[in-house]
Order: structure tokens, then sequence, then C-alpha cells
């Protein structure tokens, strides 16, 4: 309760929640916001400018901008947290299990977890396109092969520190089943670093989808997706550059919201970070004589 105090008192990391928010609530609820069809073409509408039926303009079909930018959430924002949560609650199991018991177990998933940690995340990825196909449904798997080994890893590392813990050692001393040792005692106080290496590992997961389908290697037309907006938008950027602003700007809020999420997390779980930053300041301040 403390860091969700801290974390309530700062300013900049309310805003950016509220922001993260926003664009979850846009996601789910984009059917109700907007009027138009993100996928319906209109030639004859091609291009139209700023209106109030319109905010944003349309595209080269003719199709809202606002409104695939708004229906763009789903796969570039809700897919990708989606993704993370299966590889956050695989990397969490079995971080917990290696560290916990340690031994021929750790071992194992140690290694289990440098093989996959040996693959880049973008090569894992190029090599399930090329042998399924392109579709978001392969990125997302190449995401969750990839990822949750590095959550293992993280995981294992804090429970085994946890458990060297007096209270921990006292729940084995009464007899209590490991279960609920590392259910109730050592579960709860990762939650922290889950929640901080969850939020920094949203930014490039957003960029690299973005990525994949700015290159046509993610969301199949006529679906919107922020990265294939940019890629449509590419073609025509210095006669009608507004189309390219929407999706970029989309990209840049969510992602700097994810960073500054995660650096407010750093401070609200050690408020002694935020300290040595300040010192850092005064001292490079400070010419000497």
């Amino acid at each position: 309760m403390r860091i969700v105090n801290r974390l309530l008192h700062d300013k900049g990391a309310v805003i950016f929640l509220c922001i993260i928010l926003l664009y979850l609530l846009l996601g789910i609820f984009a059917p109700l916001i907007t009027p138009y069809d993100p996928t319906a073409v209109n030639i004859s509408n091609a291009y139209a400018g700023l209106s109030l039926e319109h905010i944003l303009g349309t595209d080269h079909l003719g199709r809202d901008i606002l409104t695939r930018l708004i229906f763009a959430i789903r796969p570039s924002l809700l897919y990708v947290l989606f993704a993370l949560l299966i590889s956050v609650a695989i990397g969490t199991v079995l971080g917990l299990i290696a560290g916990y018991f340690r031994g021929y177990i750790d071992a194992i998933l140690m290694r289990l977890c440098d093989v996959m940690l040996a693959f880049p995340s973008y090569v894992v990825t190029l090599a399930l396109i090329a042998l399924f196909g392109i579709g978001m449904e392969n990125i997302i798997i190449a995401f969750i092969l990839t990822r949750w080994a590095w959550f293992c890893r993280v995981i294992r590392t804090s429970v085994m520190q946890y458990t060297a813990s007096d209270h921990v050692k006292f729940a084995k001393t009464i007899g209590m089943p490991n279960y609920q040792i590392m259910l109730k005692h050592i579960l709860p106080l990762t939650l922290a670093d889950i929640a901080v290496i969850s939020s920094s590992s949203m930014c490039s997961m957003i960029l690299q989808i973005s990525g994949f389908s700015f290159l046509g290697l993610g969301v199949k037309a006529p679906t919107p997706e922020w990265g294939m907006m940019l890629n449509e938008a590419r073609k025509v950027m210095f006669t009608h550059p507004e189309m390219m602003f929407a999706p970029g700007i989309a990209i840049i809020i969510i992602v700097m919201a994810f960073n500054f999420l995660s650096d407010a997390l750093q401070v609200a779980i050690d408020p002694r970070i935020e300290t040595k930053r300040s010192r850092r300041r005064i001292t490079k301040g400070v010419r000497p004589l």
C-alpha cells in the first residue's frame, strides 16, 4: 500500500496512468465512440480535410482517420497487453519455482531460459512469419516465446533474495506448505518488480509490433494498426503529411506514458533513487573552485 500511496502522490505518474487508461478505454469501447466503420471505403471522399464530420480528415480510401486511429489501439496496445500478461504469468510461475526450490530444477529452467534468450525477438518473429505466414497471431506467439524467459530470470533473482528473509524461514519452520509460502509470502513481494519490468517491456513491444506492421508483416489489411497507417501515409507524406501525424503521435504518447510510469514505479518502490538523481543534479550544477 505504501508503494501505491507514493505513486498516487506523484502527479506525473497519475497523469501518465490516466493516459494509459484512456487509451485502453478507447480501444475497448471503440465501436461505441465513433460512428464510422474503420474499413469502409469511400473513394469519392478521399483525402478530405479536417472538418466536424472528420476531425482528422480521411485517408486515400476515404476512411475516417480518427476512427482508424481509435480502432488501431486494439492490435497496437490491447493485443500487446494480452501477450505481456501471458508472458508475465508463465515467467512468474517458473521464476517462483526456480528461485524457491533451486537445485536441479533451477538449473534446468535457467538453461531453458538461456536457450530462449539466445535468439533475439526479431529473429524469432521473422522465423515464425516465414514458417506460418504474415499475421498478428504469429507476432503474439513470438512475443510470448521470447519474453517469458526474461521475466522468469528477473523474478527468480527476486525470489532468491526473499527466500532468505526471516518470515519465510519461520513459515518453513512451522511446516507451512511450499505453495502457500510462495503465494502468500513471496509473490506479493515480487509484484512491484513485476510491475516495473512489465511497464518498461510494454514500450519495446509496442514499438516492435508497429515496426512489423509498418513493414507489412503484422496486421493484415484492412484492419487498422498504427504501424500500417504510417506505412500508408508514407506514400503521400509530402502531399498529405497530416496522415502521418496522428499514428506517429499516438505511438509517441503511449510509449512515453509507459516509460515515465516505469520510472515512477521504480521511485515509488525505492525513494532513494530520486534522492540519488537529485544529488547528481546538484553536483553537476556546482562548479569547482
